[in-house]
């Protein structure tokens, strides 16, 4: 029964991680067709990239933490790569650069959302698979 909750508190922090992305996008695409002005879009991006980072570092150390090995490497990669993002200091979008910058910025949020939706494709899977566990104990 504790891998059930382990698998529900996980999906919904995989949610909580595809609401920041899909919002990110929104404004992103809302900047695109002018319907919001560049200093607010990159403000409101800005505003959720970190929780989104911190988020997403709290669920690859809640895999570890839990012994879901498999998980946790498949966290691996996006972790990293917001870890090379937040040390290099291109995480945040820049006011004066970001219509230059908006296919890219889109790419690399469409890529997330691609990515966060294969971790919670195998997070409802071993969610499933240990509920249907528990019911043959």
């Amino acid at each position: 029964m504790g891998d059930l909750f382990i698998w529900l508190i996980s999906f919904f922090i995989l949610i909580a991680l595809l609401v920041l992305i899909v919002y990110q996008l929104m404004c992103l695409a809302d900047l695109e067709f002018d319907y919001i002005n560049p200093y607010d879009s990159s403000s409101r991006i800005n505003k959720v990239v970190l929780p989104e980072f911190i988020l997403q570092g709290f669920l690859c150390v809640f895999y570890l933490l839990t012994g879901h090995w498999v998980m946790a490497l498949l966290c691996g990669p996006y972790l990293y790569y917001n870890v090379r993002l937040y040390t290099q200091n291109k995480h945040l979008v820049d006011v004066t650069e970001i219509f230059n910058m908006l296919p890219r910025e889109k790419k690399q949020r469409l890529f997330k959302l691609g990515y966060l939706v294969l971790l919670l494709f195998f997070s409802l899977f071993w969610m499933i698979w240990s509920t249907l566990e528990d019911m043959d104990d």
